[in-house]
């Protein structure tokens, strides 16, 4: 495993994870500003954990406005409403309470608050001119880590998939992240958002390395790097051990507590050194087939593991160890007991296994193929060369169920 001699990490001013932790937000809250805008969804508004944390920021002496039409996927025509709320409160201190479409809302919110729209005019990487208005993220789901990346992601529906905006800018100031709020997650949103957890810990450890441009401005993903190895690793085998039990008992506390540890340290690892083919495929998959993006993530991630696998033995046989899948001391072998242990998680977490499955039709991959290629920053990001010659094969081994086709001959 080739140590590359940099290391970057891109954080809020505070990480705040603990049970409990979710009292602090309202006294953060009140150190930037004394209006706070709220992004969530029409379930978390009417539980009891969001009332008292309503009522704490007002105690506060904050005044609220809350917006709870969020929902999954985050469509453009979401984005606009509750930009339009969101001008007419002035806000100068913007709330993610929820999963990650609830969050990711809040970041464009404050984007968009503080800079001339149209959102479309910011997709891409490093396209925001400057600081949004102040964000504070609380999630209620172990998963999509955006409380900690600079990352926010949109249905576009005149792109026929989702595309995301990518800025240092969009990192929350403050992230909070109370595991007592998971626990009324129910099993297939736990399963789904854990595998994504999962897939960022593993892709991040084994996307491509390389040296920064120290000279010129950074991109947002640079790379596995020594400052994100460690917390990939660390997200991998918490995930990987504690992810079924979330799911067979909501109510167990310390599998919550770990997933929820587990899904920051994936998120601080991977808003930095990036995901790669399994979410540059779910992209347009995600789009075509109208299904959960970790469902499909989850899917996907045996087979870019498999793609990449000589390239990353020593990466994958150290996710081996560190998931307790393997430690034989065979790298070669321990490499492909963790892949195989990916799927054999992803059928414990009753996530389907082929492209087929999802009802994607063969016709249908070519066009899968072509706009997965347009996913530039994850493509590359790739620990293996990807043409579309590659990515074609890619897919239809994911729709046939054939994962060892990927193999090198």
């Amino acid at each position: 495993m080739d140590n590359v001699d940099f290391g970057v990490l891109r954080l809020p001013a505070q990480v705040l994870v603990g049970p409990g932790s979710v009292r602090s937000v309202a006294g953060l809250a009140a150190s930037v500003g004394t209006r706070v805008f709220v992004c969530t969804d029409g379930v978390m508004v009417a539980t009891p954990e969001f009332a008292a944390l309503r009522g704490d920021l007002e105690r506060a002496g904050l005044t609220v406005e809350v917006y709870s039409e969020g929902v999954a996927e985050l469509p453009l025509t979401t984005v606009d409403d509750c930009l339009e709320r969101a001008r007419r409160a002035a806000p100068d201190l913007v709330l993610g309470y929820g999963g990650g479409s609830s969050l990711d809302l809040a970041k464009v919110t404050a984007l968009l608050l503080r800079h001339p729209g149209p959102l479309s005019g910011y997709y891409g990487e490093n396209r925001v001119p400057g600081p949004v208005v102040p964000l504070i993220a609380v999630p209620t789901t172990a998963g999509t880590g955006s409380e900690v990346t600079p990352v926010a992601v949109v249905t576009d529906p005149g792109r026929e998939l989702k595309v995301g905006v990518s800025s240092p800018y969009l990192i929350p100031t403050y992230a909070v992240c109370d595991p007592l709020l998971t626990h009324g997650c129910p099993p297939r949103v736990t399963a789904h958002s854990g595998i994504d957890a999962f897939a960022h810990a593993v892709e991040s450890f084994t996307s491509a390395r390389r040296g920064p441009e120290w000279g010129g401005t950074l991109g947002v993903f640079v790379g596995s790097n020594r400052l994100t190895a460690p917390l990939s690793l660390q997200a991998a085998g918490l995930i990987a051990r504690h992810l079924p039990r979330a799911v067979r008992d909501p109510g167990d506390a310390q599998a919550r507590e770990s997933m929820t540890y587990g899904s920051v340290c994936a998120g601080m690892a991977f808003g930095v050194a990036g995901t790669h083919l399994a979410h540059a495929v779910q992209y347009p998959v995600g789009a075509a087939t109208k299904t959960p993006h970790g469902l499909g993530v989850g899917l996907l991630l045996p087979y870019a593991l498999q793609l990449c696998r000589d390239a990353r033995l020593p990466e994958l046989a150290a996710l081996a160890r560190a998931t307790g899948a393997a430690d034989s001391g065979d790298e070669a072998k321990d490499a492909q007991t963790m892949i195989d242990s990916v799927d054999a998680l992803r059928d414990t977490l009753g996530i389907p296994a082929t492209l087929a499955d999802l009802g994607v039709e063969r016709h249908e991959l070519d066009r899968l193929a072509e706009q997965a290629m347009t996913v530039t920053r994850l493509v590359n990001n790739t620990p293996v060369p990807v043409d579309a010659a590659t990515m074609r094969r890619f897919v239809e081994a994911a729709w046939s169920g054939d994962r060892m086709s990927l193999v090198a001959s």
